[in-house]
């Protein structure tokens, strides 16, 4: 059933997509806020308290649902299971800032791509040169695919076969929409955020995208060039900060054989502050801590969306695969 669930949803999603300041984004926004509100008083077991509420929460509320409707109809069920996922997965909840950034760096209108990546990703674009730009559609572009298609899917299956439905699509987007949110309220001036509060639902999400970034990964690798995309796991994943980021991309540039990293301006990705400091030596790489490949140009970001798609059909056959041998056996 999860296979049919995944499929309606993803087509429900192409068919009629969320807009993206829908009610349900609010009502998320809403609900971080007041858990932090009401239960946060600045201690470290207060984060814990806070970030409990409000992430193993609403998962743990949709787990319930699930198994109470299950045991009526199961056909409830699965319209559950498509309901969930079609409001916690799909590519057109930022598909649309990626296409309207290429369009723009298409037709040469850099300005209109500046805007846009700032608007979307809430960092200074103004400055950046081309180059930089297209390296940041495409960085934040495979990001945006992991974090809501690939590892919503992840943990959808796993808690799904545990029979808790789509609680684990809930968990995995709530983790990463508070460690997102309380990392951007904690750098407005008039909302400061608990740092313990910040530096825990960081902490936690990494926990809970470990196993989802390295399946992404893999699947970057058997849908593009393996070798260069295993060498540059093994090689490149630590020119980045975030080991689950760097592991992605790395893979993701072998696979593609594109040349992403490099040393970003100052504030420009507030979100996602790089290193390269802890990388590999400066002559294994192509330049100014970059992975090796093919400089970026216009065309590599239809490669990124076919690499994507690839990979989500790979993950489809597989779990079509482990359908029918579950309905088999």
């Amino acid at each position: 059933m999860n296979f049919f669930a995944v499929l309606l949803a993803l087509l429900c999603e192409q068919l009629k997509p969320l807009r993206h300041d829908n009610r349900i984004h609010h009502g998320v926004i809403a609900w971080v806020r007041w858990t932090g509100r009401n239960f946060d008083a600045g201690r470290e077991h207060h984060a814990m308290v806070v970030w409990a509420i409000t992430v193993l929460g609403p998962a743990l509320a949709t787990g319930l649902v699930y198994l109470a409707v299950r045991h009526f109809t199961v056909l409830l069920a699965l319209a559950l299971d498509v309901l969930v996922l079609y409001l916690t997965l799909g590519f057109r909840q930022f598909s649309h800032y990626f296409t309207d950034i290429r369009d723009a760096l298409e037709r040469g209108d850099d300005l209109e791509a500046r805007r846009l990546l700032s608007e979307w990703r809430h960092l200074d674009a103004s400055e950046l040169p081309r180059t930089e730009l297209l390296r940041h559609a495409v960085e934040h572009s495979l990001l945006a695919a992991h974090r809501h298609v690939f590892g919503v899917f992840f943990w959808f299956v796993v808690l799904s076969t545990l029979g808790l439905g789509p609680a684990g699509a809930v968990l995995y987007r709530m983790a990463e929409f508070a460690s997102r949110y309380w990392s951007f309220k904690s750098r407005t001036i008039d909302a400061p955020t608990n740092e313990l509060l910040m530096r825990l639902s960081d902490r936690m999400f990494r926990w809970i995208d470990y196993l989802p970034a390295r399946m992404t990964a893999t699947g970057f690798a058997i849908v593009g060039n393996f070798e260069e995309a295993v060498n540059g796991w093994r090689r490149d994943a630590k020119l980045w900060l975030h080991p689950n980021e760097g592991i992605l991309l790395a893979a993701a540039a072998g696979a593609l054989g594109l040349q992403l990293g490099g040393a970003a301006a100052p504030g420009v990705t507030p979100d996602r502050s790089q290193t390269f400091e802890a990388g590999v030596a400066r002559d294994e790489t192509a330049a100014d801590g970059s992975t090796p490949g093919q400089p970026l140009q216009v065309g590599a970001l239809q490669s990124v969306v076919g690499l994507v798609w690839r990979s989500v059909v790979l993950w489809m056959l597989l779990l079509a695969l482990l359908t029918l041998a579950n309905l088999v056996g």
